[in-house]
Parts: structure tokens; C-alpha cells; sequence
């Protein structure tokens, strides 16, 4: 074993749990590994260790197979967790995960100082032997102990998602080519408009349940009881607002909190309302952009998840403002639900922890 050297810490065919409680990780001084009298061998191990520009511990594990090792699954599996923080959750975690045969193929971890919460993203596959139902039983006792908002699912199970959208259907166009080719591994379960498939001509919704539900400001509790309704019916776990122009009641915010984004046609914040390219061509802007959050109460001031800017000149016209905002939204959602779908965004409170690769 290799001591800090460049702020990386090499780890060479050692046995688990590990783990490497290393500058800060959960709290061990002095980058100490925790030994396994367990005689199983694990793959070779790089840790690389960081620290952002705020201070805090940033980690990515890598795990090479090598040979030795015990026969591995190929099926994937990620952890997602967030609690207060304390000392003892990563090793507590790993050494769970090792008594189930459970081998670390990537993780990331991030301790947020100001607030005193703690999370975690882990991917993982299991060796012969490794059982993923009885890990999430032994799992709930973890997570109880800890305080945890936590899940495990497999990388392969599809989420199944609701897609909702007004007259504007670029969003929606895009994501279907994206969901059709592979791109996001997603089900779509349902398309909900309160504009008539007619305005959708030339789109095509295959054998995609697609549900007409008009609104006024009279029956908006009746409409929105019938998403509710398409929600439970499908058993959707995302619903997407993609560009669906009604602003959702305070009680239908709560109803999908955690589980709504929105994409917003503009980089929040700033220039709310109606015709939000207008509004920045009449400022002057340099920049235009996009943002998808994750739906609140609070109208468009949700836990941003992604955000993207494209440069713009005086030349250019209000069309030609809107013309690039089209695109920068769709590319900008389709982040966001990638983010979303792989586990990759934690809400934390107001804002998020988005783990990239």
C-alpha cells in the first residue's frame, strides 16, 4: 500500500471492508484501512481523493478486476443515500455491501458542511452468492440507524415515467427520439396535454397511451385530480413538465415532490412569466439559456438540477432568441432526466448534489 502521493491513494489487492476512511472521508484521521479477517479477495482498487473549492471530501472509487476474484454479476445496482452526517457511514455501508458479496464498481460521496448532511452514490454488482433482496432487508436496518433517505435498484429495472406538455413540443419530440434510440433508459407510460392530439400531428406517439385532459382556472382541481388518477393508474416514479404551461397547485407540487421537473425557458433566475426571450432581448442579455429543477410550491424556484447558456448578439432578433432557447431547453432536459434516472441528483433542500462522472 502506497502512501498520498498527488492526492491519490493506491490500494492494491486488499481484502474488504476497506475502506479508506481517507482526508476527512467520514471522519477517521490519517487515511487508516480498516482490515478484514476474511481470507475473499476483491479486485484491485484506486481511490482517487479530492478536495473541492469549498473544502469539501469529493472521492471516486474504481474497482479492476484482476484475477483472483470471486465471479461477478453482470448486473448493475446503485445505492442512493442522504443523512446527517456523522462518522462511520462509509465503512458501515462497504462493510454491508461486502458481507452481501457486493463488489464497488464506482462511488461518490460528498459531505456538505454547511448543512450537516451527507451523500452518497455507489454502483455495485454481486458475487456468487450475493443476494440483492436480502441486502436491501439488511440495508433498511443501516439506513434506520443512520437516519437515511436511501434506495437501491437495479441499473437494468426501467423507471417508469409520465411525460406532460402543453403546445410546445420540442421538449417532448426530443425526448421520445432520445427514449426510442436508447438514450434514456426510461417507459414512458402516458402523455398527458390540455391541448387535443390533434396539435401533435407530427408527432409520433406509437402505442403510447396519450390522455387529453383540458383545464381552466374553474376546473383545475377536477384536472388536476385526473394527473393524479394517470399517476396512480400507471404507476409513474418521474412525471416530466416537459413545457407545460400551467403552473401546478400547491398541493399537486407536494403531491409529486421529488419526482416532477420542470424545464424552464430561462436561466434562472431571472425573467419569469410569459415570453421570457422577449424580455431578455429587450435587457439586452449576451446570454440566454435554460434550467430544469425539480417542481416546488415555490413557482419555478426548485432544486435546479441542470442549467446551459449559448451566446447571443445584438444582431439577433427575438425569433432568433426563441429559435435557440428551443434548443437549449431540450438538451437541457434531457441532462436533467439522464441525472435524474441514474441516480445521480439528490435534492438537498433547496438546491441539489449532482454527482457527474
Amino acid at each position: 500500500m502506497s502512501a498520498f502521493g498527488k492526492g491519490r491513494l493506491c490500494v492494491d489487492r486488499m481484502p474488504l471492508p476497506i475502506l479508506v476512511e481517507a482526508m476527512g472521508l467520514s471522519g477517521l484521521p490519517g487515511g487508516r484501512i480498516l482490515p478484514c479477517s476474511s481470507p475473499a479477495r476483491v479486485p484491485a482498487r484506486r481511490i482517487a481523493v479530492r478536495r473541492n473549492h469549498a473544502g469539501h471530501s469529493v472521492f471516486k472509487l474504481v474497482s479492476l478486476q484482476g484475477p483472483g476474484t470471486l465471479p461477478m454479476s453482470q448486473e448493475k445496482f446503485v445505492i442512493t443515500l442522504s443523512c446527517p452526517n456523522q462518522p462511520g457511514i462509509v465503512a458501515r455501508v462497504c462493510t454491508l455491501l461486502y458481507a452481501h458479496r457486493g463488489n464497488i464498481l464506482e462511488a461518490h460521496q460528498y459531505d456538505d458542511l454547511a448543512t450537516g448532511k451527507f451523500f452518497m452514490r455507489m454502483v455495485f454488482n454481486l458475487g456468487e452468492g450475493g443476494d440483492a433482496r436480502e441486502l436491501t432487508r439488511d440495508f433498511a436496518l443501516v439506513g434506520q440507524e443512520y437516519a437515511m433517505q436511501w434506495q437501491i435498484r437495479s441499473l437494468s429495472e426501467r423507471q417508469k415515467v409520465l411525460l406532460m406538455v402543453s403546445k410546445f413540443h420540442h421538449c417532448l419530440a426530443d425526448l421520445l427520439y432520445r427514449w426510442r434510440i436508447g438514450e434514456l433508459p426510461m417507459d414512458i407510460v402516458g402523455i398527458v396535454a390540455n391541448h387535443p392530439l390533434e396539435s401533435f400531428a407530427g408527432l409520433d406517439f406509437g402505442d403510447i397511451p396519450f390522455h387529453y385532459l383540458p383545464i381552466t382556472k374553474d376546473t383545475k382541481p377536477q384536472q388536476e385530480a385526473q394527473i393524479k388518477a394517470v399517476v396512480e393508474e400507471t404507476g409513474a416514479e418521474l412525471v416530466v413538465l416537459a413545457r407545460y404551461m400551467q403552473i401546478l397547485s400547491d398541493d399537486m407540487a407536494a403531491y409529486l415532490s421529488g419526482r416532477c421537473i420542470n424545464i424552464h425557458h430561462s436561466f434562472l433566475p431571472g425573467f419569469k412569466g410569459a415570453k421570457p426571450y422577449h424580455q431578455a432581448h429587450a435587457r439586452g442579455v449576451k446570454l440566454i439559456g435554460a434550467t430544469a429543477h425539480y417542481v416546488t410550491s415555490d413557482l419555478d424556484e426548485g432544486p435546479i438540477i441542470e442549467q446551459d447558456v449559448e451566446r447571443i448578439t445584438h444582431a439577433e432578433t427575438p425569433e432568433d432568441l426563441v429559435c435557440k432557447g428551443r434548443d437549449i431547453e431540450r438538451r437541457v432536459l434531457a441532462r436533467a432526466i439522464s441525472m435524474h434516472l441514474s441516480g445521480r441528483a439528490l435534492v438537498n433542500g433547496s438546491t441539489t448534489v449532482v454527482f457527474r462522472d
